[in-house]
Order: structure tokens, then C-alpha cells, then sequence
């Protein structure tokens, strides 16, 4: 009987050792076992090195899509409680969460705007991947994977524009849904829509019926609360084991010069006495990146990288809260089918697409998207130079060479932009045009012709594919933004341009 009392006033420390068995991470061994044993910090690699740990090199921008991710899915789980994905009650539940349930509003504007912070870091971190040179070799792949997230990211987002089922939400799914069946400008031109029809079929796999309805909403709601999801951790666990296994975030050759050397009390502690040994797997000459290095001018990730991910994770967290204070997130009337939006706009991170698509649906929805996508997946394979990795703007040209491509970014996009309104375009000076030229020809695909020659130019002069494709991507960044803010501040009912909402015509 006295040993079971011990047993059982022992039992707390027991479990507690149990759980966590490397005891208090004080010691190098200690912390490196503490991330060894723990299932949800195994994707860590035990020590960083001191280049992966300074701001400059990432910005934390990784860290605050991810916290993003995880706030957007504690609220959304929470929000799931209430809301009902159908038309007839949709609505009501959300007006039921922001009015009356109590911190209904509060949970869902963290929500929104967590969801906001996810696509803003997402499209930063991918162009920090990107201007630090870091896609690769041998991250290549990882960068593919990257493209994916970013979609990913995007369809999440997007999945859940539907959901309050509100006037800005039918009508924002119904834009998605006409770029969806936008392939019938090529199929209706050419005479075959009967026969061949892509672009209706992207719409009936997109919405479930002809038109945003019921099936549409319960798609939308499977879609952005389970399927997008389980793709997205998917996704994030090969992300995060290829950087483990590419051994770790890029940095340049020399880092360790331009860092200095280590402090001595941080230089890693050896042991006779190994707790831990080889047996069928061993380290040998391979492509692996971690052959040939030793832990000497590396740190523990516990305390050193944990610290800093959990501040970023908080400061994430305190952004998000403070912007559901002071904005809310937007209800309007309750969808109706028969009174459209005028204007009706899509997402703000598909503004710039649905400016394009305002010329041709097809080329701005899906053709020059593609070319995008398909563009930024190939850089990794074309670009095999080695100078400037893991360096912000490294490469032949540097920073000079993206400061100036922005500029011609920045005119060419206004430029052309100021001709279609000012001017218009092919229809509007040959009423007659065939639409196919109409869908070919338009001020999208002029803008990325110009934008390739620009590039081709800079392989040129440069001699460099890096310098191409550092122009080509500031092209495309500054085109995005520039399209955004124009459809976001500067297009008003029926799409047309206005300097201000205040001139939008009133009845």
C-alpha cells in the first residue's frame, strides 16, 4: 500500500518525464533531444545556423503566414459552431454571429483579417524567396512547392468570399465563375462550343449547376473547411521537410566571414559518451547538403529559433487583433440573383486579374495567368547560376537593375492602362473586329510581350539568366500591384475608370 501511495504522488513527475523525456533543455544535448522527442517540432531541424537567424535574411515572413494560417483555423472551427452553409439560412447565421452571439463579430472579423495577413505574407514571402535567390539548387522543387501554397492560399481565400452569402459575395463568385467558363470566347469563335466545351464544364465542376446556388455554397463550405485544408498541410509538411533537408535556408558562401566567428558561449558542446548511435543509416559523400558540414557555426533552434517564431507568431496575432478592432468585416444584403452589383469586384488580390479579364476573360482569368505560373515554375530550371544565393538582389545587376526594371514596370503598365481608357481599344475603333483577334490582342497580352522582350533584353546585356528573370518578376510584381490599385480605388459601375468614388453616378 506505501508503495502504491509513492507511486501515485509520484505519478505527476512521471508523466511529466514521460512527455518530456530530455528533462530541462539547459544543455546542448538537452535542447537538441528536446526537439528530437517532440513530434510537433521534429520538422525542425536540431541546430540553425547563425545566417537563418538574423531578421534580414527572412523577415519572419514564412512564420507569419503560417501563424496566420493557424488564427484563421482556431476562429474558422470556432465560427463553424454557428454558421449553416445554406442559402435559405446562411445569411441569417451570419448576422446571427455579428450581432448576436456573444464575440460572434469579434471572432469573425480575427478571422478575415488573419486570412488578409495570409495572402499579404504569402505573395511578400515568395518574392523574399525570390529576390534572395533562394529557389535554387536544391531547392527547386521546394519552390514548386511553394507555387502550390500560394494557389493554395489563394483558393482558400477565395472558397470563403462566398460563405456570407451577401450581395458581395454572389456577386464576386459569379465574376469567379464567367472567368471559369471564359474558354467559350475560343470555343464560341471557333464554332465548336457544341461539341467541345472546357470552359463549361470549369464552371459546372466550380459552382455544381449552371448559376451560384445551393450547390454552389456547399461546395465552397466543403472546399474551404476541410479540403483546401487538408491539401495545405499536406503541402506545408513537405515544405518545411525539404528546407530541413536542403539544409536549411539559403545563405551565401562567405556567410560565415561576414557573420565573424561565433561566441564561444554559444559554440556547441561534445560528449564522449554518445546517447544516440548510427546503425543501418550512415553519413556519407553524397548530394546531401549537410555532408561536409560540421555544427560549428550553427546554434540550437531551442531557444534560439523557437523565441523568435513564437514572437512572430504573437506579434501576428496582436496585428490581427488590432485590425478586427478597428474594422469590421463587410455584410451587405442578402444575395439576390436578380439585382446585380454595379460594380461587382472580386477580392482585392483579384482585382488586378479582373482588370485584365475586363479586356478578355479568357487571356486576363486563365491564359496569362497560366503563363505566370508556368514562368515563375520553370525559373529554378533556367536560372543555374550560383552568385548572389541566399544575398537580397543578388546576381549580375543587383538591386540597381530591379529598381530600374519597377520604373519600366511602372510606365508601361500606366501607359498602357492610360491608352485603353483614354482611347479605348480594337472594338471600340473596329466595332467589327472577330472576336478571337479581340482575345488575342488585348492590353493584357500586350503588357506581357512587352514584359518578355524586357527580360530577353536583360539575358542580353547582362549575359545572365538571373538578370532576366529578376526583370521579368519586377515587371510582373509591379504590374500586379499597379492593376490592384486601379480596380481596387479607380473603377467604378460598369467598369469604367473614375478618379474618385465620389464621382460614381447616383440615382
Amino acid at each position: 500500500m506505501n508503495r502504491f501511495l509513492e507511486n501515485l504522488r509520484a505519478a505527476p513527475r512521471l508523466f511529466r518525464e514521460t512527455v518530456f523525456r530530455s528533462g530541462r533543455p539547459e544543455t546542448d544535448r538537452a535542447r537538441s533531444s528536446f526537439v528530437f522527442g517532440s513530434v510537433f517540432l521534429h520538422l525542425h531541424s536540431v541546430r540553425v545556423h547563425r545566417w537563418s537567424l538574423r531578421w534580414t535574411t527572412t523577415l519572419g515572413l514564412g512564420i507569419v503566414t503560417l501563424s496566420a494560417f493557424v488564427i484563421a483555423s482556431i476562429t474558422g472551427v470556432l465560427l463553424m459552431f454557428y454558421y449553416k452553409p445554406y442559402p435559405d439560412v446562411a445569411y441569417e447565421t451570419i448576422k446571427d454571429i455579428h450581432f448576436v452571439v456573444p464575440t460572434g463579430r469579434f471572432i469573425r472579423n480575427i478571422h478575415r483579417w488573419s486570412a488578409h495577413v495570409m495572402v499579404v505574407s504569402v505573395l511578400l514571402h515568395m518574392a523574399r524567396v525570390f529576390y534572395t535567390a533562394a529557389y535554387r539548387a536544391p531547392r527547386e522543387f521546394n519552390w514548386v512547392i511553394g507555387m502550390l501554397l500560394l494557389a493554395t492560399t489563394l483558393g482558400l481565400s477565395f472558397t470563403g468570399y462566398l460563405l456570407p452569402w451577401d450581395q458581395l459575395a454572389y456577386w464576386a463568385i459569379t465574376i469567379g465563375a464567367n472567368i471559369a467558363s471564359s474558354p467559350r470566347e475560343i470555343t464560341d469563335a471557333l464554332g465548336i462550343t457544341r461539341f467541345f466545351d472546357p470552359g463549361g464544364l470549369q464552371k459546372l465542376l466550380l459552382l455544381g449547376s449552371e448559376e451560384v446556388g445551393a450547390e454552389s455554397l456547399i461546395r465552397f463550405y466543403l472546399l474551404h473547411v476541410m479540403v483546401l485544408p487538408i491539401v495545405l498541410l499536406a503541402l506545408l509538411s513537405v515544405h518545411f521537410w525539404r528546407i530541413r533537408k536542403d539544409g536549411g535556408l539559403a545563405r551565401p558562401d562567405d556567410a560565415d566571414t561576414k557573420l565573424g566567428p561565433p561566441d564561444r558561449s554559444t559554440y556547441p558542446v561534445f560528449t564522449e559518451a554518445p546517447e544516440k548511435t548510427y546503425h543501418l543509416a550512415a553519413i556519407v559523400r553524397g548530394k546531401s547538403p549537410h555532408v561536409g558540414r560540421g555544427p560549428e557555426k550553427t546554434l540550437p533552434s531551442m531557444p534560439h529559433l523557437f523565441t523568435a517564431e513564437v514572437g512572430v507568431l504573437l506579434l501576428t496575432a496582436a496585428l490581427c487583433i488590432l485590425l478586427a478592432i478597428v474594422a469590421d468585416a463587410p455584410l451587405k444584403e442578402l444575395a439576390n440573383p436578380a439585382v446585380p452589383e454595379n460594380p461587382a469586384k472580386a477580392p482585392w488580390y483579384f482585382l488586378g486579374l479582373q482588370e485584365l479579364v475586363s479586356h478578355s476573360a479568357f487571356m486576363g482569368g486563365i491564359g496569362i495567368p497560366m503563363i505566370v505560373i508556368l514562368g515563375l515554375s520553370l525559373i529554378p530550371y533556367l536560372d543555374r547560376e550560383t552568385a548572389g544565393t541566399g544575398v537580397w538582389f543578388g546576381g549580375p545587376g543587383g538591386a540597381g537593375l530591379a529598381g530600374f526594371s519597377a520604373l519600366f514596370a511602372l510606365a508601361a503598365t500606366i501607359g498602357i492602362e492610360a491608352l485603353v481608357i483614354r482611347f479605348g481599344w480594337l472594338r471600340q475603333w473596329w466595332p467589327e473586329c472577330p472576336q478571337l483577334l479581340i482575345t488575342l490582342v488585348n492590353p493584357g497580352t500586350i503588357l506581357t510581350v512587352v514584359y518578355a522582350l524586357y527580360s530577353i533584353g536583360l539575358v542580353r546585356r547582362y549575359d545572365s539568366t538571373r538578370a532576366g528573370a529578376l526583370g521579368l518578376f519586377t515587371c510582373f510584381a509591379i504590374g500586379f500591384i499597379v492593376l490592384t490599385v486601379i480596380g481596387v480605388h479607380f473603377r467604378g459601375p460598369n467598369w469604367d475608370f473614375y478618379w474618385s468614388p465620389s464621382d460614381w453616378p447616383r440615382h
